[in-house]
């Protein structure tokens, strides 16, 4: 009974919530949207047709006022410079996700584990929390050509630069989670004997969970803007050595084209991180 009891205070990753339940996830947490897309067919032909729209006025506009192409080329050259030109960029997009997943899974599991850990023992934050400010508030890409200097232009630099700008997104927003747990729960599972350990896994990271996914989220974008911008500033592959070699040789449909891969990589980890969250923490209020 007692146990019944402790298992009906805590939310269960698996279960949904029924109609008119309040739900938590990624979609209202962030603010971004109420959810990652169309539900019916008329909202599906809405954003096509805005779609078409804004292309195609765009192609009309560009072709009658006779707009260079190196200056701003039209839609229908970006995509055929995307197919044409895949040769040159799929291999750097490639590049750029080894990047961005290396650096991404080693910054967002210290960020884990220092949000585990300030919010575990007081004191550590006092000792951790000015280098954190440090890293949130410098561009990582200030760090990069130090980070060159010592480690080459391979991908060491920039997968730690990858790291720096994501690890801290991940740490504040899961400390924060982690801190936002409703205490009398904590206090009925301490009177059922749970200890430390116990009240961590089972009340504090499933109440974390939606802040801690959009940290994932954040850290993610971080980390791929920080990755772009490290190949920009040096090194002979990467999406963002594409964007500087395309606009140095006046390429711009290639350089549009790039833009839309960029474009398409982020819409994906937004979406990804959302079905993660509409799994994982949408959980009944």
């Amino acid at each position: 009974m007692v146990d019944k009891q402790l298992r009906d205070t805590i939310p269960e990753f698996g279960k949904k919530a029924g109609a008119g339940d309040g739900q938590v996830g990624v979609g209202n947490m962030s603010g971004l949207s109420s959810g990652p897309g169309a539900r019916t067919f008329w909202e599906i032909a809405a954003i096509v047709l805005v779609a078409v729209v804004i292309i195609g006025g765009a192609e009309v506009t560009l072709r009658l006022l006779a707009i260079p192409s190196y200056i701003l080329p039209v839609p229908s050259e970006v995509a055929v410079a995307l197919v044409t030109d895949w040769q040159f960029i799929g291999p750097h997009l490639v590049h750029t996700l080894i990047e961005l997943f290396s650096g991404y899974a080693i910054g967002a599991s210290i960020g884990l584990l220092l949000a585990a850990v300030i919010t575990q023992f007081p004191f550590a934050e006092k000792i951790i929390a000015p280098y954190i400010l440090v890293l949130v508030t410098t561009p990582m890409l200030a760090l990069v050509p130090l980070l060159m200097l010592n480690f080459g232009f391979g991908y060491t630099p920039r997968i730690i630069a990858v790291a720096l700008a994501s690890g801290p997104m991940v740490m504040i927003n899961s400390a924060t989670g982690f801190r936002r747990t409703d205490l009398a729960k904590i206090a009925l599972a301490r009177s059922f004997g749970a200890n430390t350990m116990q009240i961590f896994m089972k009340i504090r990271v499933p109440m974390a969970m939606p802040m801690i996914i959009v940290g994932l989220l954040i850290g993610s974008i971080f980390g791929l803007l920080t990755a772009v911008g490290a190949e920009m500033v040096g090194g002979g592959f990467g999406l963002g050595n594409r964007l500087t070699t395309f606009s140095s040789t006046i390429q711009m449909p290639q350089f549009f084209a790039v833009i839309v891969v960029l474009g398409v990589l982020g819409i994906s980890l937004y979406v990804t991180f959302f079905l993660i969250g509409k799994k994982w923490a949408s959980w009944e209020a």
